[in-house]
């Protein structure tokens, strides 16, 4: 696409937690020895705009809200050169033990240091298609199979793709989703299969939009496979469910929820969807279906 993946800035947004950690008095969070840590809950984000190979990029962040042993901050990636937001996070984390992943509440300390850390959202951050409304994710292997969802990756998670505690990285969430693009492409009528006509060559897709569940956290060896749907589409947005599940015991690891578009690769442009393209995919469409 020409731009950076999504799994870039949900990576980015994985480092900059290390340094809000310290922000708060919890140096040392992340490191494998820690008896303390964030564990991320769910992620909202807004792409904004596009980061490039080459492109000067800084972070800033700050505490939206703050619960007894959670949180919600807000993460802004920003073109350093210009200013201009390329992505924007609202991380919901919970302050647990390293290990057992146990919910206890912030320090003192930590209660004030985030006082001082407060920040509201920018109306240019804030969600736009995606509710935050809280949720019970219903995904699971049973459901997919009911839903007859598209599989569009599956595989396992190497000790390559976990953290410091063993368990996967944030961003590999995402980046599974978007290992299995073309597989998406078919689903969104946007590369139709059967002999029909391909989309030119300048014309490919940017998600906009993403809210993140993380359901359970799976570790080096554990298998996964993603499996998706299509919810809505109109004349600029597509809308997606993707679930990643775990094939072993039935259950989710995580739930996502996209809002995508097509984009002029020349012009790096947004570009209405098609009207055959529309009818393709509102034949795909999976009626119930939801995080």
């Amino acid at each position: 696409m020409g731009h950076m993946n999504v799994r870039f800035y949900v990576a980015r947004a994985a480092e900059g937690l290390v340094g809000l950690a310290g922000a708060l008095g919890l140096e040392g969070a992340f490191r494998p020895n820690a008896e303390a840590t964030l564990l991320i809950r769910e992620q909202h984000i807004r792409f904004l705009r596009e980061a490039r190979p080459g492109d000067a990029l800084h972070m800033t962040a700050g505490v939206i809200d703050l619960g007894e042993a959670d949180a919600r901050f807000l993460q802004l990636l920003i073109h350093s050169r210009t200013g201009e937001i390329a992505a924007a996070f609202q991380t919901v984390a919970a302050h647990v033990t390293a290990r057992e992943e146990r919910a206890f509440a912030w320090s003192a300390a930590t209660r004030a240091m985030a006082e001082g850390l407060r920040v509201t959202v920018p109306p240019r951050a804030a969600p736009r298609s995606i509710a935050l409304t809280p949720v019970i994710s219903g995904a699971g292997v049973a459901q997919a199979d009911q839903l007859a969802l598209t599989q569009l990756s599956a595989g396992a998670f190497g000790d390559q793709d976990c953290d410091g505690f063993g368990r996967m990285r944030p961003e590999m969430f995402i980046a599974r989703v978007s290992d299995g693009v073309p597989g998406l492409a078919r689903l969104l009528g946007v590369a139709p299969s059967g002999g029909a006509q391909e989309p030119p060559a300048n014309v490919g897709g940017a998600v906009l939009e993403y809210r993140l569940l993380h359901l359970a956290w799976p570790r080096a060896g554990d298998r996964f496979e993603v499996r998706s749907g299509l919810v809505a589409v109109d004349e600029r947005f597509q809308r997606v469910v993707h679930w990643m599940l775990d094939p072993a015991t039935g259950r989710a690891w995580g739930a996502a929820e996209a809002v995508a578009a097509c984009l002029d690769l020349d012009a790096r442009k947004m570009i209405p969807i098609g009207a055959e393209s529309r009818a393709r995919a509102r034949d795909k469409i999976t009626p119930g279906l939801a995080l």
